[in-house]
Parts: structure tokens; C-alpha cells; sequence
């Protein structure tokens, strides 16, 4: 199915293709190709609306997330009984807020750090789900 990518910023530069070919790389090592996603990329201003809209919370954040499926637990992929239900919902990435964190954060430009996360993001995973994914980074360390 789509993944919907769409860029309502102009605070910081983005690369939409390369951004979306993760996307899709992480939608296929999820085995999740087969649902619609959006994933739409905010400055500041709009992130802190929709965080005082929908979690009354009056600041920035990195990322708000709307599911399409409700009462799923973490790591479950929805079992859909219909065609119009293959969606995952949306995803709205503060991008010019996850930028400013990663300014202030020495471990952001850290290659080996990310690697290491990475690793242990999908080591967890892969206890999870049953799988065998391994970062995308592998033999370069």
C-alpha cells in the first residue's frame, strides 16, 4: 500500500527521497508494506498546536503519533477483516524540535552510539516479533 510523505516545513532541510526510502525500508523490516502510512514533517509552531490539541500539553515535542487501529499492544500488527483498514494511521515527525535536540545532544552525531541503538532497538524487536533483523549498518564497525 502508500506511504504518504509530505513536508509542511521550511525550517530545516530535508531530503525527502532519501527520508522516504528509509521509511520504506522500516515499513518492509516490520512487515508492514501492506498498510497505508503518513508521515508528515512540522516546524516547532504546528508540533506545539497539535501537542496542546491533543495532549494538552503546551510545547514542542519530536513526534505525535495517531493510530488508525486502536487497542493494539506494542509490536502487534493489526489483522484488518477489511480493504479500507489496511492503514496504520499517521505520524507527525517535529523535525525542526528532533534538529535542536540533536544540536544539544553530543550522543545525535556519535555514529557508534546510533549504531548501538540500532542494534538494541532490533535485538529487542527481534525478541518480539520472532525475526532476524540486523542493522542496516552492519560490518561498517
Amino acid at each position: 500500500m502508500s506511504l504518504a510523505l509530505r513536508n509542511l516545513q521550511r525550517a530545516v532541510p530535508l531530503r525527502r527521497a532519501l527520508l522516504r526510502q528509509r521509511l520504506q525500508a522500516v515499513r518492509g523490516a516490520l512487515g508492514v508494506q501492506a498498510f497505508d502510512l503518513g508521515v508528515v514533517c512540522v516546524d516547532n509552531r504546528k508540533i506545539q498546536q497539535m501537542n496542546r490539541v491533543y495532549r494538552e500539553q503546551d510545547t514542542p515535542t519530536d513526534v505525535l503519533s495517531f493510530p488508525f487501529h486502536e487497542n493494539l499492544k506494542a509490536g502487534e500488527i493489526p489483522q484488518p477483516d477489511f480493504p479500507d483498514d489496511y492503514n496504520l494511521g499517521d505520524i507527525f515527525l517535529g523535525v525542526e524540535f528532533i534538529l535542536q535536540q540533536c544540536k544539544e545532544d553530543e550522543d545525535y552525531y556519535d555514529i557508534l552510539t546510533m549504531y548501538q541503538k540500532e542494534k538494541q532497538v532490533l535485538q529487542e524487536l527481534n525478541k518480539h516479533m520472532g525475526t532476524r533483523l540486523q542493522p542496516l549498518s552492519r560490518g561498517l564497525f
